[in-house]
């Protein structure tokens, strides 16, 4: 018994101990499940914290464009071109006829020649100035114009009414009906270089487009447009075909120019833009506004700026402002006493730094009104009061050939012979001139370089008057050390030309 015994409870010891065995291996797998289920679940809190953006002001132009935008519209328009045949002429060819028609060949003549009539389109830009509907945009914008519509930047159009335009300043004057969001006006003379502009507009008819850049100068002016009044904002901020007429505003959303021109090799922008001075275009939107046209005022001179040479040539320390070069007979200029030389650096009461300065001045003053003119004469400074005249219509310049039969290249590279009546008459300028007549000017000569033409005539030297070539030599001796002043009669126009001195 004690040894069945004793087997019988090795068997359930044996079997107890398996049994412990399989609950181990049970408790051993079902700790590593919890394990893994452990280290695979997302923790229950996040103690790293996430980066932040700089706190900081809004470095955005968008405020500024959001007041602009709705009063910066486009203008399209439509008009009759005359177009002569002959420069879309095709070979006389019947198998060409045959695909493109005759039509550049009706009508009476050889065919191919007669001019035809074609609808021309062109595309601009504009800003409305007033909440009833006047738009401001240039003169070329809608020149030769049967129809003018105007779009806004939301896409709704208009016809528009021409109130007026202005040639001398490249500005015009539209008009549509309804209530608009305008522009506020600023102070372009306020305006500095160095100043951060936006120019909007609508350019290459892509839709509008704001670009930014700075003032880059003043009181430009370019003499590549129609325009007679010039005193362009100059601006890098991009401006290309179909800017023009646009808008320049400053930061405040303030409109400070009317996108008028750009300089390029390219046809493209570079970055030289030129923009009207709003205070030049309100005063030329109210005329047009209140009665159709501008009126301008005249003091009756040609004037030209004084060069560092000019300046030398009559002892004046500082160049700047402007010399007459000539005084209209019966002229406001006449009548007070101004004179051929006198400079003009002050007009009522303000600094005349070019003649473009005082054209501009003198264009903005009402005709009729009294001025004040501070004048060098002599090297002595003299005030003179001159009442203006109404601007007189364009002047027509005239041409002619020259000729002669005295020649003399010592002095300055040119040829010179006396002006007779004959010669007179057939260059188109007044008998009554005197001088010599450029007949020939050495392109290596000092003549050459001051910008001398054959047909110029030499009225004086150093204002000294010279009729013949001895009287030019003995002027040229006397005063060989410095620039030469020479007065120059071109085509009736009179004008100072410096030639620098031999040594110089």
């Amino acid at each position: 018994m004690q040894g069945r015994f004793s087997v019988t409870q090795r068997a359930v010891r044996a079997g107890i101990a398996v049994v412990a065995a399989l609950l181990l291996i049970a408790g051993a797998v079902k700790f590593v499940g919890a394990a893994d289920r452990t280290m695979t679940a997302p923790p229950a809190t996040v103690t790293t914290p996430l980066a932040r953006a700089i706190d900081g002001s809004r470095n955005s132009y968008a405020d500024i464009v959001d007041v602009v935008a709705p009063a910066v519209v486009t203008i399209r328009i439509e008009g009759k071109a005359r177009v002569s045949s002959a420069q879309f002429q095709l070979p006389d060819d019947d198998f060409l006829r045959r695909f493109f028609g005759d039509q550049f060949g009706e009508g009476d003549g050889p065919r191919g020649r007669q001019p035809r009539t074609f609808r021309q389109r062109a595309l601009g830009s504009g800003v409305i100035v007033t909440t009833d509907g006047y738009i401001l945009t240039n003169h070329h914008v809608v020149d030769g114009a049967d129809q003018i519509s105007v779009e806004l930047n939301s896409g709704r159009s208009y016809s528009a009414k021409l109130i007026g335009t202005d040639k001398p300043s490249d500005l015009a004057l539209l008009k549509i009906d309804g209530t608009f969001t305008a522009l506020a006006l600023g102070n372009s003379d306020a305006v500095k270089v160095g100043d951060v502009v936006l120019a909007v507009g609508n350019p290459l008819g892509i839709g509008q487009t704001v670009t930014m850049g700075i003032i880059s100068a003043k009181g430009r002016s370019t003499g590549v447009g129609s325009g007679s009044y010039e005193d362009f904002l100059q601006t890098d901020a991009p401006i290309n075909h179909g800017n023009s007429g646009g808008a320049l505003v400053n930061t405040k959303g303030e409109l400070v120019g009317i996108n008028s021109q750009i300089i390029s090799n390219s046809d493209g922008n570079i970055g030289i833009g030129f923009a009207i001075p709003v205070n030049m275009a309100h005063n030329v939107m109210e005329q047009l506004r209140t009665s159709g046209a501008v009126r301008r005022a005249q003091l009756g001179v040609s004037v030209q700026q004084v060069t560092s040479d000019i300046a030398k040539s009559l002892g004046i320390e500082d160049a700047g402002g402007a010399i007459i070069s000539s005084v209209s007979p019966g002229s406001a200029a006449d009548k007070a006493g101004l004179k051929q030389g006198d400079v003009i650096v002050s007009f009522d009461g303000q600094p005349v730094h070019d003649s473009n300065t005082l054209r501009n001045r003198i264009a903005a003053t009402r005709p009729g009104s009294a001025a004040e003119l501070v004048i060098l004469r002599d090297g002595a400074k003299k005030n003179v009061r001159v009442k203006l005249d109404p601007l007189n219509a364009d002047r027509v310049a005239r041409s002619g050939d020259a000729d002669g039969s005295t020649d003399d290249r010592a002095a300055l590279g040119v040829s010179v012979a006396p002006i007779t009546p004959e010669l007179a008459s057939r260059l188109g300028v007044s008998k009554d001139v005197h001088g010599l007549l450029v007949r020939d000017v050495d392109p290596n000569g000092r003549a050459a370089d001051a910008g001398l033409q054959a047909g110029d005539v030499i009225e004086s030297v150093n204002r000294q008057p010279v009729n013949g070539v001895d009287e030019l030599r003995a002027a040229l001796k006397r005063d060989s050390d410095k620039p030469v002043l020479l007065l120059i009669n071109r085509q009736d126009a009179k004008l100072f030309v410096t030639v620098r001195p031999a040594n110089g």
